[in-house]
């Protein structure tokens, strides 16, 4: 009988054990169906509007709630870069990235190409959505695309966040130096390409992650990228960074050291965070860590 009871107890003891697995089993079927519908309930529209000089300007818009917050890629790359922020952001704030003219999906028909210029355009996307307080957040090249974007839409400009951008702001390219980048991608556009991302990585970095840049990159129009490299020449951020009446902040990586002293010097009301061993693409080396602290800033920004 105490063999027959234990063994009873025994398979007793399975059978609930069994019962509480399916349970288990079935609550993380049911967490990742939600996880899910929560995902593809972000519906993502691809839109667009016009360039005060008539270029096409493709973006991608999800979500609502302000601020707004505006995702502008840097050089040679586009809004596709932005895709995990259209994502993680969408359900508390209006979330845009667009394609700069010259890249992705937008226009390559200008005339007069220029950081100011972008600056323009963001501004473009910024009226036709009806915006009303934004934050402006610009990888590279992006970063001073927003602080122009910034000075064009007082009042509406919550603050700039740089992303791997602002390290310096007293850098200006002169206009021999941006000639010859911009004929050395006309010669070889490939190559130049090639060499380009690979300086913005740590040696170590994941080589999918390095040649998915370069292959997303290398789409860019080249007679576009001579453009606007050769626009790069004489123009003066720090100029700009000064009449920024908006805080100005930086989420970084480490490839570059930040000089946060001189920048302040150009623009007090200046912070960053630094990103230890991440290259010049935060946002694709470290999603989930980077997806935190921007909302931490924007936080910080919206108060």
């Amino acid at each position: 009988m105490r063999g027959s009871n234990h063994g009873s107890n025994l398979m007793t003891f399975w059978n609930i054990l069994g019962a509480l697995a399916i349970i288990v089993l079935a609550a993380a079927v049911a967490v990742e169906g939600a996880q899910r519908e929560d995902l593809a309930k972000t519906k993502i529209e691809k839109k667009t509007c016009q360039a005060p000089d008539g270029v096409k300007i493709v973006y991608s818009a999800t979500g609502s709630g302000e601020p707004a917050l505006i995702f502008v890629h840097g050089g040679l790359a586009d809004r596709t870069f932005w895709d995990g922020q259209l994502e993680a952001f969408a359900a508390g704030h209006r979330t845009i990235a667009l394609d700069l003219p010259g890249h992705g999906e937008s226009g390559v028909n200008r005339k007069k190409w220029g950081i100011p210029e972008f600056g323009a355009d963001v501004r473009a996307v910024v009226e036709s959505e009806k915006l009303k307080r934004v934050v402006f957040i610009g990888n590279s090249l992006g970063g001073p695309v927003a602080i122009e974007a910034a000075l064009l839409l007082p009042g509406r400009a919550v603050g700039v966040i740089g992303i791997d951008t602002f390290q310096s702001l007293e850098y200006k390219i002169t206009p021999e130096e941006a000639r010859q980048r911009a004929e050395a991608f006309r010669r070889d556009f490939a190559g130049s390409v090639k060499a380009m991302v690979r300086s913005l990585f740590h040696s170590d970095a994941d080589p999918k992650l390095v040649a998915d840049a370069e292959r997303r990159m290398a789409k860019s129009s080249p007679e576009a990228a001579y453009e606007m490299f050769l626009s790069l020449g004489g123009y003066d951020v720090s100029a700009s960074a000064r009449k920024l009446e908006v805080p100005l902040r930086a989420l970084n990586g480490d490839l570059y050291p930040t000089d946060l002293k001189g920048v302040r010097q150009v623009k007090a009301d200046f912070d960053v965070i630094v990103l230890p061993h991440t290259g010049h693409y935060p946002m694709l080396e470290r999603p989930d860590e980077f997806n935190r602290r921007l909302a931490e800033i924007i936080e910080g920004l919206s108060k």
